[in-house]
């Protein structure tokens, strides 16, 4: 990877502190948002008719592109018209924090977001009431860890950023600083 895709944590220390600090009159540096994890996330499905093999994909995507062990989520509680039971498997999710995270935020906002097709850039209405942005892939092969020549089956992946800000302004200023492109509509 290039250097500068590394040193995303550098570049939020020296560029975004002081500029979230300056333009929002912020005194304290642990006043200023910070993104503290990134969740991915994977619905299995219950329409797949071979839903091991579904599940299994499912997985070693997870892994591939986190570098960590994916969790099975399993249902609350049973809906009959999902033709699903309580306990039965239906997502998968990992957990991100610390340097991975960085790692994966550059990774993100450099390689797999440019590669999606007809990309005009994130909605602001993807950025929550908390200041945490929930983006939504249909295609998981915009990763770069994932070689199109090896897909059996192409799934969705959502990402979901979790943040320290207590306001949408601030979370969005945030994301522009680390690089995240948004639309200008």
């Amino acid at each position: 990877m290039p250097t500068e895709l590394l040193n995303l944590k550098e570049k939020y220390e020296r560029e975004v502190v002081p500029r979230l600090k300056q333009e929002f009159g912020l005194a304290n540096n642990l006043a200023v948002p910070r993104p503290f994890k990134v969740v991915l996330n994977v619905g299995f499905g219950a329409r797949n008719k071979d839903a091991a093999k579904a599940q299994e994909v499912a997985l070693k995507t997870l892994e591939r592109i986190s570098g960590q062990k994916p969790v099975v989520t399993l249902a609350r509680k049973s809906i009959s018209n999902f033709k699903i039971r309580e306990g039965m498997p239906v997502g998968a999710m990992v957990t991100m924090r610390g340097a991975r995270m960085y790692d994966f935020l550059a990774k993100l906002v450099n390689i797999a977001l440019p590669r999606v097709r007809d990309f005009r850039g994130l909605s602001a209405a993807s950025i929550d009431s908390r200041g945490n942005l929930s983006i939504g892939f249909r295609e998981h092969i915009v990763f770069p860890e994932i070689r199109s020549d090896e897909v059996e089956a192409i799934h969705g992946l959502e990402v979901a950023i979790a943040t320290t800000p207590s306001s949408p302004l601030l979370g969005r200023r945030l994301f522009e600083l680390l690089g995240f492109p948004f639309s200008q509509v």
